[in-house]
Order: C-alpha cells, then structure tokens, then sequence
C-alpha cells in the first residue's frame, strides 16, 4: 500500500490520502470557467492544500462526455504555468497532471509533477515511455471508447471482469517498459463508458479491482450519476453525495480519493478510518 510518486513515496497502509481537483479549462462538466486563469487556478490549489489535500490534480483538457478535444499547444498554456507556480510555492504538495498526452506529461513533469493521471489508461506507446522514464507515480485509469463516444449505449458481458482484466494488461505492458510496480495505482473509471447500473455495481464491490495489491483511486466527485440518485442536476448539490461514497468506498480499502471538495471528504475519510482501526 505503498504509492511512490518520482521521489515521494505516500505511505497508504493506515490512512488514506485526498486528491484535489483544479481544472484549468474553460469547459469542464462542474467548474468549467472557474480557475481558467493561472492566478485562479493556483489560488484555488491552495485552498484545497490548506484543505488537506495530499496531491493537487491539474487538467487542461475537459473529459466530460462529449467534450471536444485540446491541441497540445494550448493544453500546455493552461497547465505548465500553474504547475511551474504550485511546484515553487507548495513544495511539500505532490502535483499530478490530468493528461493523455505524451508531450503534456513530460513537460509537467520537468516543471514540477511527480503524478500522471491518464484517463485512457496509458493505452498510448509514447506516453508508456515518458511514463517509464520520468519515475512518476501513475494513475491507470479504465475508460470505455472516448470522452466524445463514451457515454453511447456502453455495454459490457462482464464489467467487474473486463475491468480487472485491462488493469492486468495494463499493467504487464507497463511494468515491460520499465515502470516500478510501487509508482501504479488504479482507478476503475467511475463515469466513464459506464451507465448508472454500471457505476453502482462498481461502487457495491469496489474491493475487486485490487490488482497485484495496487492502491485503488476513486473520482466520483460531482459526476451526474449523483444527479440521478439525489435528484439535482445543479453540480455543486451532489457534494454530500461524494462525501457519502467516500467513507464507503473507504470501508471497501479504497485509500486515494479525487475531489473538488477537500474538507468534508477528508473528514469522512478520517472518521471512517477512525471506526475501522482507532485513532
């Protein structure tokens, strides 16, 4: 239960850690606008690090379903300057960028990133190398189709088996290119190719998508199966609804957990893992 990140290691055994979310885009599903600017978006980090976040996530391209894809330029105007600003200003906070290229990993990790979060999965070759070669801590992602076409009638024969299975090829391929075992966790895709049947059915048996003992990491926050459940289509309502997912997702071993409200979820996390194991 050990996650090293390039040349941190975050000890997981016993308690749990926070991801913050900080999208730099215009259009992201929940906050899309709100930290497009440098000084926002690192403002925003910040609030999130005094929050207790352990790791900072930043994304320059919007994943919500439908969403139009970013050149590589204009991802890296978005995203270098706040990673180069948090790495200087937030030293003791480990920076994970939320990208599915090659290019945009290696550029925010020369700048300060010691995480690359990819929703497809690290299905790309070059981003494979870059991978191998930074030290970097991974987050391995399943996706079904894309964030254009993933949401379109996703059909599975086996969801828990059909995940599991692309962790375990994901993993062998990286593990061939070079990639230490301890720098992966996974993160079963909550939202992604998944239909609200889908999501609840991960959720109820969460403890199946350990792979080799890797950690597990779960976003779930804001996403619209919350909507469907809660009956609000307005993001910032489905905030309890996260809040509740993380303590059980915490009674089911899940110890990474991505958020855009920091606090209440690190609350439930701690209390959780309170009743579980003491103080």
């Amino acid at each position: 239960m050990k996650w090293r990140c390039l040349d941190r290691t975050l000890d997981l055994s016993r308690r749990g850690g926070i991801m913050g979310i900080v999208n730099v885009t215009p259009d992201s599903f929940s906050d899309g606008g709100l930290f497009a600017t440098v000084d926002a978006a690192v403002e925003q980090a910040k609030r999130l690090i005094t929050e207790g976040a352990a790791l900072i996530d930043i994304g320059g391209e919007s994943t919500r379903p439908g969403a139009a894809e970013v050149d590589e330029a204009a991802e890296l105007r978005r995203v270098l300057p706040v990673i180069t600003r948090l790495s200087a200003e937030c030293p003791d906070t480990i920076l994970s960028i939320d990208t599915c290229k090659a290019g945009v990993a290696a550029a925010a990790v020369a700048a300060g990133a010691k995480v690359i979060n990819d929703v497809r999965g690290f299905r790309d070759a070059e981003l494979v190398e870059v991978a191998a070669a930074s030290g970097a801590g991974l987050v391995v992602m399943h996706m079904r189709g894309t964030p254009r076409t993933m949401q379109v009638d996703p059909v599975y024969t086996d969801l828990h088996g059909e995940i599991t299975a692309f962790f375990r090829e994901r993993l062998e391929a990286l593990l061939a290119a070079g990639v230490a075992e301890e720098s992966v966790v996974f993160d079963p895709g909550i939202g992604f190719g998944k239909t609200l049947d889908h999501n609840l059915a991960i959720l109820r048996e969460l403890d199946r998508y350990t792979v080799n003992g890797r950690p597990i990491l779960l976003g779930v926050s804001r996403k619209s199966f919350l909507a469907k459940v809660t009956g609000s289509d307005r993001p910032e309502d489905r905030a309890w609804g996260t809040v509740a997912i993380t303590s059980h997702a915490r009674e089911q071993g899940v110890r990474l957990h991505r958020v855009h409200e920091v606090k209440p979820n690190l609350e439930a996390l701690r209390m959780t893992e309170a009743i579980l194991d003491g103080v």
